[in-house]
């Protein structure tokens, strides 16, 4: 059996090229994400990405693009050169709610997390009330990141994969 340690590092590229197919995604099929209704996910990259690239076992070479109105095209040139984005920061619209969160890829954690405003506590009877929404709003995050994984997993074992998806990113990155 082996270990998690081993495992963990054996497939935490996994995470990675979950971030990069969601940039990718995001930036150029937009309405293939749904949810499990299929209704299709509002998400844009937010201000901050990071991307590394290892050179040698230990050398690891990192990009971080960050800030409001970003060029991202730094992002792109260091994918080219064999980089892949292990963290994100998204935007999350659903009806007329809105979530900020960042997203590692090497563990899946959600960092970061600002969920729609909840209405101001009246009465010290409303506080459990107001953590069982929070926990609500929260929950959307993790299970959207959860469908996206698996649209991701589901597509990255098929053949469309290969013969689709990764000669579209080829193409968005020499665009």
């Amino acid at each position: 059996m082996l270990d998690i340690a081993v495992l963990y590092n054996k497939y935490k590229f996994l995470g990675q090229e979950f971030l990069t197919w969601l940039w990718f995604s995001l930036e150029n099929t937009p309405d293939s994400l749904t949810d499990e209704e299929g209704i299709p996910i509002l998400m844009t990259v937010g201000n901050r990405i990071v991307l590394e690239v290892i050179r040698e076992e230990s050398t690891v070479e990192s990009v971080t693009i960050k800030g409001d109105n970003a060029d991202l095209s730094e992002g792109i040139v260091a994918i080219r050169k064999g980089a892949l984005v292990t963290e994100m920061s998204l935007i999350y619209k659903k009806n007329d709610l809105a979530w900020t969160f960042t997203l590692k890829g090497e563990n899946f954690n959600i960092t970061g997390l600002k969920t729609p405003e909840t209405p101001p506590l009246e009465s010290k009877d409303e506080v459990e009330g107001a953590i069982i929404d929070k926990l609500y709003l929260a929950s959307e995050v993790v299970n959207l990141v959860g469908n996206l994984f698996r649209i991701f997993i589901r597509l990255r074992i098929s053949e469309g994969w290969r013969d689709e998806t990764v000669p579209a990113i080829k193409r968005w990155l020499t665009a």
